[in-house]
Parts: C-alpha cells; sequence; structure tokens
C-alpha cells in the first residue's frame, strides 16, 4: 500500500497495486497549477481509499482538478482519458516507479530546459 497526502494532512490517500509510470506535463494549466510542471501517475478508480474531501475545479474541455481546500495542495486530475492521475509530490517516502514521459512540452516554461533522457511530446495526441 502506498499512502499521500495534501500538505496540511486533511487530505489522506491510500493506494493498492503497483503505482503506473510518472509523466511529467508541461501544459500551462499544469504550469499555473503547480508553479512549476506536474508529475503525476496513473491509477484505477477502485486503487485509491481518500479521507477528507478534495475540492474539484473544472477546467477548459472538462478535466478536473481535485485539490486540498485547506491547503492548497493540488492532489488529483481526472479526464476522459484515464481513470484518476495523482501527483506524485502527494506521496510519503519512496515511491518506486520513474518518470518515463513528459507532455506538452510545447508549452514548458523558458526558464528550464528538459534535461532527462524520458520521451518527449510537444502535444498530448
Amino acid at each position: 500500500m502506498t499512502k499521500g497526502s495534501c500538505l496540511c494532512g486533511a487530505i489522506r490517500l491510500e493506494i493498492t497495486g503497483p503505482l503506473g509510470p510518472i509523466t511529467a506535463c508541461h501544459c500551462t494549466q499544469c504550469r499555473k497549477t503547480s508553479g512549476h510542471f506536474a508529475a503525476s501517475f496513473d491509477i484505477e478508480d477502485k486503487q485509491l481509499t481518500l479521507t477528507g474531501t478534495p475540492k474539484w475545479h473544472t477546467l477548459l474541455g472538462g478535466a478536473q482538478r481535485g485539490f486540498c481546500e485547506t491547503c492548497g495542495s493540488s492532489i488529483a486530475f481526472r479526464d476522459d482519458r484515464s481513470d484518476l492521475s495523482i501527483e506524485a509530490g502527494c506521496i510519503d517516502g519512496p515511491i518506486h516507479t520513474h518518470l518515463t514521459e513528459h507532455i506538452f512540452t510545447a508549452f514548458k516554461g523558458d526558464y528550464y530546459a528538459i534535461a532527462d533522457d524520458a520521451a518527449q511530446r510537444a502535444g498530448n495526441g
């Protein structure tokens, strides 16, 4: 079981089973939400047990971001392509997976370079 939480602990999560590989998203929405880029992994809804209730914000295109109303921590993302993406930074302790892909690199900030060997896609299609 993998455990995690928001910064203040008002939302806690427990994930059963393996975590998917991490994807770094450099789109404008992820950059504005996280302050840099978002790193997350996909899981099936049934793998997640939440304590506390995230506030869900609907974005352009219908995707949603779940965050803690108390501390503002970004917890999750969901859209019609996957069950649920969990922000990697919410996990307590070792995560036992690794970053395999950067998406929406055409929108990345100009203040940093992507310097690892993970696959890169200018968009997400």
